[in-house]
C-alpha cells in the first residue's frame, strides 16, 4: 500500500448529544457545529507519510456519506469510553466496504480486546507505535496490534494537521502542551496511560503551532488540552512567557483555557502569566468537598486549598471556574448532597460537572474493587449508547458502599437544585462580581458581526424564554452596573443555560429509569447480577 498515493480518510466517532460537553445549542448561537475540533486525529495525521492523501469526517459535524468511504484506501479511527459504540460501528462499516481500518486512542489502548474487529490497532502514544505500523503495511501485512514499549519525547512532537478541518465548524481549537500528571489520584486513568512525570513540548514548538494556525486564519479560542496544564510548573512558566510575547506581537489573536489542578491558585506568578496571555476558563477537578474523601482518594492536593478561595483568586485573574465532582466515594457521609450544593453555590461554580465515581480500564481504583469482588462484570463495555453517555450516567460500575440507590437519588437532588434556574442564576452573578477581566483578543468586525448575532439569539431564545426572562434581564442589568467588564461572561454563562436545561432533564430521566430497574430486583440481587455480567 505504501507504494502509490494512499487515500486516508480520518473519521472522528460522534459524541452523544445529551454529552455534558456537547452543548452545540451554544455552538449554534454563533454558527459553529460542534465545541471542539480533533485534536488527535489531526497529530495521527501529521504523523503518516506527508505522501498520503487526507480527508477528515467528523461524526459531531456532518455524517459519513458512502461515496466519501468509496474514495478511500484506508480508514482510521479511535477515540474515549464514550466514542466507543461509534468507533464500533465505524469499524462495521468499513468491514463491510472491505478496506483496511486502523483504530487507536484512549478506550482501545486500555481496553483492545472490545476492538479485535479491527485490523490494525495502534495502541498507546502514537508517535511511538505508528512506525511499527507502517513497517508492517510497507511488507504488505493485513493486520498487526502495535503495544508502546517507552513513552512518547514530547520534544519531537508534529504540528497537527489543523488544514484538514474547517475552522468555522468549531467554538475552539485544542493544542497539547504536555502529557502527564504528578499526582496519583486512585480513580485516574491518565496517570496510568501517559505516566506521573508530565512530559512538554519546548516553547519553539508551541510558538510554531500557534504560527500554523495563525498562517490558516484562525483567531479566537485555543483550548490546551492537557489533563493538568501545570503538572511541570517551571516549564509552563516559561511557555507561558513566550506565548505572552507572541501574542502582543501578533495583537492578541487567540484567548486561552485549559484545565489545571487546584493548587493553580496558589501560583501568583503562574497566574499572572496566564492573565497576561489572556487565559479567560480553567476547568478543575474538584471531586468532593469532603477533605477524608479526597484523602482516601489520594488527591490530597486538594486538602490544602479552600475551593471558594480558589475559585476567588482565579477570578481575580479573569478566569472563570469550572468545576467537575463525583459522588460514590467509599467514605463520604449520607450529608454529601446538601455539602456539594453548598460548595457550589458558595464558590460560584456555574459549569459545574456533576457525575458518579466511574472505575475506568488500569486503574487503582479498578484494580483495587477487582480484589474485593466489587467490580461488575463487563462494566466497561457499553451495552446502552443512548444512556451511557459519560461518567454523568455511567457511573458507579462496582458495588458501592453506601446504597446505590441514595446515592443516585443524592445525584438527582443535586442536578435538579444547582441547575435550578434561580440557583444558576445566582452563580452567574457572583461570577459576574468576583470577575476581573483584561481581555486582549480583540474580535475582528466578521466575527463580531456573527458575536453581536449570537447577543441576539440569546436575548430571544433566553430573555424571552417564560422561565429564564426576568432572571436574565435582572441578572445582566445588575451586572452592566455593578461590573460592566464581566457583561461578556455573564452572557456566555446564561447562554450554556440552554444545554445545562436540556442536558439536566435527560439525565434526570435516566438516574430515575436506573432507579427504577435496581428497585425491580432488589439493591442486592442487582449487584449479583451486574457481578456475574448478566443484564439487567
Amino acid at each position: 500500500m505504501l507504494n502509490k498515493k494512499v487515500k486516508c480518510m480520518l473519521i472522528q466517532p460522534k459524541f452523544s448529544n445529551n454529552s455534558f460537553w456537547n452543548y452545540t445549542e451554544v455552538c449554534k448561537l454563533t454558527g459553529a457545529k460542534y465545541p471542539a475540533a480533533p485534536l488527535g486525529l489531526l497529530t495521527v495525521a501529521a504523523l503518516l507519510p506527508q505522501s498520503w492523501e487526507f480527508k477528515l469526517i467528523d461524526e459531531n459535524v456532518s455524517d459519513i456519506k458512502d461515496e466519501e468511504l468509496d474514495w478511500a484506501d484506508i480508514i482510521l479511527t479511535g477515540g474515549m469510553l464514550p466514542q466507543q459504540t461509534s468507533i464500533l460501528r465505524i469499524i462495521d462499516i468499513a468491514k463491510e466496504m472491505r478496506k483496511p481500518v486502523v483504530v487507536g486512542g484512549p478506550d482501545p489502548s486500555s481496553q483492545p480486546d472490545i476492538y479485535g474487529k479491527a485490523d490494525f490497532l495502534v495502541l498507546g502514544e502514537a508517535e511511538v507505535t505508528i512506525e511499527a505500523f507502517l513497517n508492517d503495511l510497507s511488507r504488505n501485512r493485513e493486520s498487526g496490534v502495535y503495544f508502546p514499549d517507552r513513552k512518547s519525547d514530547m520534544e519531537k512532537s508534529v504540528i497537527p494537521r489543523y488544514d484538514l478541518i474547517d475552522f468555522r465548524n468549531y467554538l475552539h481549537i485544542g493544542i497539547q502542551y504536555s502529557r502527564g500528571c504528578p499526582y496519583n489520584c486512585e480513580f485516574c486513568d491518565i496517570i496510568e496511560m501517559l505516566g506521573r512525570k508530565p512530559r512538554a513540548k519546548t516553547c519553539k514548538q508551541i510558538v510554531s503551532e500557534l504560527n500554523s494556525l495563525y498562517n490558516l486564519g484562525y483567531r479566537g479560542h485555543i483550548d490546551f488540552v492537557d489533563d493538568n496544564f501545570i503538572g511541570n510548573k517551571c516549564k509552563v512558566m516559561e511557555v507561558l512567557d513566550e506565548i505572552a510575547k507572541w501574542s502582543k506581537e501578533h495583537d492578541y489573536p487567540f484567548y486561552f483555557s485549559t484545565e489545571a489542578s487546584i493548587n493553580l491558585a496558589k501560583e501568583e506568578k503562574l497566574l499572572e502569566l496566564m492573565e497576561k496571555s489572556d487565559f479567560r476558563y480553567v476547568f478543575i477537578g474538584i471531586e468532593s468537598p469532603d477533605n477524608e474523601v479526597l484523602e482516601k482518594a489520594q488527591k490530597k492536593q486538594n486538602v490544602e486549598v479552600s475551593v471558594k478561595d480558589a475559585v476567588r483568586i482565579l477570578s481575580s485573574h479573569g478566569m472563570v471556574v469550572n468545576g467537575g465532582f463525583i459522588l460514590g466515594f467509599d467514605n463520604e457521609s449520607s450529608n454529601i448532597a446538601d455539602n456539594m450544593i453548598d460548595l457550589i453555590q458558595d464558590s460560584g461554580i456555574c459549569m459545574a460537572m456533576v457525575g458518579t465515581l466511574y472505575a475506568l480500564p488500569n486503574t487503582q481504583l479498578t484494580r483495587r474493587l477487582r480484589k474485593e469482588g466489587r467490580l461488575f462484570n463487563n462494566s466497561l463495555k457499553i451495552e446502552d449508547s443512548s444512556v451511557d453517555i459519560d461518567q454523568i450516567t455511567s457511573g458507579l460500575n462496582f458495588i458501592t458502599s453506601r446504597s446505590r440507590i441514595n446515592i443516585i437519588n443524592d445525584h438527582i437532588d443535586i442536578l435538579k437544585k444547582i441547575y435550578d434556574p434561580v440557583m444558576y442564576y445566582k452563580r452567574i452573578y457572583k461570577t459576574a462580581l468576583n470577575i476581573k477581566p483584561t481581555y486582549k483578543n480583540k474580535p475582528g468586525f466578521l466575527k463580531l458581526m456573527k458575536l453581536a448575532l449570537g447577543f441576539l439569539r440569546v436575548c430571544t431564545s433566553i430573555g424571552l424564554n417564560r422561565k429564564t426572562r426576568l432572571l436574565y434581564w435582572n441578572t445582566l442589568l445588575k451586572v452592566i452596573l455593578k461590573n460592566p467588564k464581566a457583561v461578556e461572561v455573564s452572557v456566555n454563562l446564561a447562554a450554556m443555560y440552554l444545554h445545562f436545561s436540556k442536558q439536566n432533564n435527560f439525565v434526570i430521566k435516566s438516574l430515575h429509569e436506573k432507579i427504577e430497574t435496581i428497585k425491580m430486583h432488589g439493591e442486592e440481587k442487582y449487584n449479583q447480577l451486574m457481578l456475574n455480567g448478566l443484564k439487567t
